[in-house]
This record gives structure tokens, C-alpha cells and sequence, in this order.
């Protein structure tokens, strides 16, 4: 089961459930780029958190 991206200060996000675990995957917009976490599925806030504190540092490190 997998909840539509929304949009959150300019990042994507993807919320997928894989049994008892959840992937969240922030996504940049403007380049594509993606970081993804992987925990468990009651945890969906500091998922969200977490992925998207991951994508600013992967475009913090390309730049």
C-alpha cells in the first residue's frame, strides 16, 4: 500500500509500506535527486524527518 507524494517545502515525499516497515523517500523537485529511510511503520513522522534532514545533506555533499 503506498500513499500519493505530497508536496512539503519543496520536497516530494513517498510514504511505501512493506510489511511492518515503512520506506519514506524525500525527493528534490528541482534535480531529481532522492534519499530514502527505512523504519517501522508507526514511526511515519521522524521517517519524514530523517529522509528529508538525509536529502539536504546528499545535495549539500554534490555541491
Amino acid at each position: 500500500m503506498a500513499a500519493a507524494p505530497t508536496k512539503d517545502d519543496g520536497v516530494y515525499i513517498e510514504c511505501v509500506l512493506h510489511g511492518g516497515l515503512m520506506k519514506v523517500t524525500a525527493i528534490d523537485p528541482s534535480t531529481g535527486t532522492e534519499a530514502s529511510v527505512f523504519g517501522p511503520a508507526g514511526a511515519r513522522e521522524a521517517l519524514i524527518h530523517n529522509a528529508t534532514a538525509k536529502l539536504a545533506w546528499v545535495l549539500k555533499k554534490k555541491t
